[in-house]
């Protein structure tokens, strides 16, 4: 009973970008929203959709670094971002930067 009841529970909890499992969430945020994609973007997999508060949703994707993945999408985007998380990993702002400079100078 106790198994069913904490698997409900688990269900049932909002999840967020930081707390989700490894694998499951994908999102980035444009530093300049005047680019926010309007069209679905397809990067290595993984499905790319933005909404009109500028923030994008992957889903699918093959099994690579979320720093890889990061620079894969700013070199398709043509701008930096603001924030980005990948399966469920979410680069610090000292990896972002690193993300946006390489992209930039790729």
């Amino acid at each position: 009973m106790r198994a069913v009841l904490l698997a409900a529970a688990l269900l049932l909890a909002p999840a967020t970008a930081t707390q989700a499992l490894p694998g499951t969430s994908s999102s980035f945020t444009l530093q300049n929203v005047a680019f926010t994609p309007q069209a679905p973007l397809l990067i290595d997999g993984v499905n790319w959709r933005c909404n009109a508060e500028n923030v994008c949703v992957g889903t699918g994707g093959q099994s690579q670094p979320a720093s890889r993945a990061c620079r894969r999408v700013v070199a398709r985007v043509g701008v930096a971002l603001a924030s980005f998380t990948y399966k469920g990993t979410t680069l610090s702002s000292d990896e972002l930067a690193a993300c946006n400079i390489a992209a930039a100078n790729a």
